[in-house]
């Protein structure tokens, strides 16, 4: 039997990449995204953090695009490109880690709240009900601005204000996993709640995790820049915090285009690829979506 259950495995996941490769649109914002990944870790092999430092900037105020300086200059004369490549660690990490801890909460609050149908769950889905009324913009800017700009805090506000949507999705796809007669089965044979959510229920709500997991990390991306543009991010070097010095600064008024452009193509360009992966994980691992296609 578990013979055939690893054949069964790599037949599904060879099927999976097949149709993964088939997708056009979810290969390209697959290859933005490893190469923006791999610029960030290499980042500091090439430049370092003196990069940020404004008593030792090598330009002038705001240089057009040039040789010496391709994306040009902001206003203290650093280089537009390394700070763009600088900041990508920052605004990545932050993606990353508060998708993860949104995705994390929202996984376990969605299956509780599936498998346990009394006073337990429906007490879960209350409080995802008030989370899902509260703005979460608004939220996760008042909590920025409690506990503090850091990138901690900064992953810790998005993870707590973003985690519902996720939480309604597990916890609807709990149910009809444990509506199907083999989870009566377990059961009669048995199967406590551990057996059945981590046997039964993880396996089916993974592949639906894994692409709602590429669609956070875009959604908090933009949340950070938005937090970090309104002033409620303390780090120097991410994207949003680029885009509000330039905004503070009079890049509009200077004509530093290149200074607003940028960054914020940065921001759009990763987004819109972790958004096309995520369409296509989801019309790859969505039986539905497959056949429409």
């Amino acid at each position: 039997m578990t013979g055939v259950a690893a054949a069964r495995r790599r037949l599904a996941l060879g099927r999976f990449l097949t149709d993964l490769r088939r997708n056009r649109g979810g290969m390209a914002g697959l290859v933005v995204l490893v190469l923006a990944v791999v610029l960030a870790l290499v980042a500091p092999l090439f430049i370092g953090e003196d990069v940020t430092s404004v008593v030792d900037a090598p330009g002038e105020k705001f240089e057009a695009p040039s040789l010496a300086f391709p994306f040009g200059t902001d206003e203290s004369g650093r280089s537009i490109l390394l700070m763009v490549w600088w900041g990508s660690r920052t605004s990545l990490l932050i993606g990353f880690l508060a998708a993860l801890l949104s995705v994390v909460i929202g996984l376990v609050v969605g299956v509780a709240a599936g498998h346990f149908r009394g006073w337990l769950g429906g007490a879960l889905m209350r409080v995802t009900d008030w989370f899902l009324v509260l703005p979460s913009l608004v939220t996760a800017l008042v909590l920025a601005a409690i506990l503090g700009g850091n990138t901690f805090t900064i992953i810790m506000a998005i993870g707590i204000t973003t985690w519902p949507s996720t939480a309604r999705l597990i916890r609807a796809q709990t149910m009809a996993v444990e509506a199907r007669p083999y989870i009566e089965r377990s059961k009669a044979l048995g199967g406590g709640h551990w057996h059945i959510t981590t046997r039964h229920v993880l396996p089916n709500v993974a592949p639906l995790l894994l692409a709602s997991t590429t669609l956070e990390v875009a959604s908090a991306i933009v949340t950070e820049s938005t937090l970090a543009f309104l002033g409620a991010s303390a780090n120097k070097t991410s994207w949003g915090t680029m885009l509000r010095n330039s905004y503070d600064f009079g890049a509009v008024t200077n004509a530093a285009w290149w200074y607003i452009t940028i960054p914020g193509l940065a921001i759009l360009i990763v987004v819109m690829a972790f958004t096309l992966v995520g369409r296509a994980l989801e019309a790859v691992l969505n039986p539905r979506l497959r056949r429409a296609a």
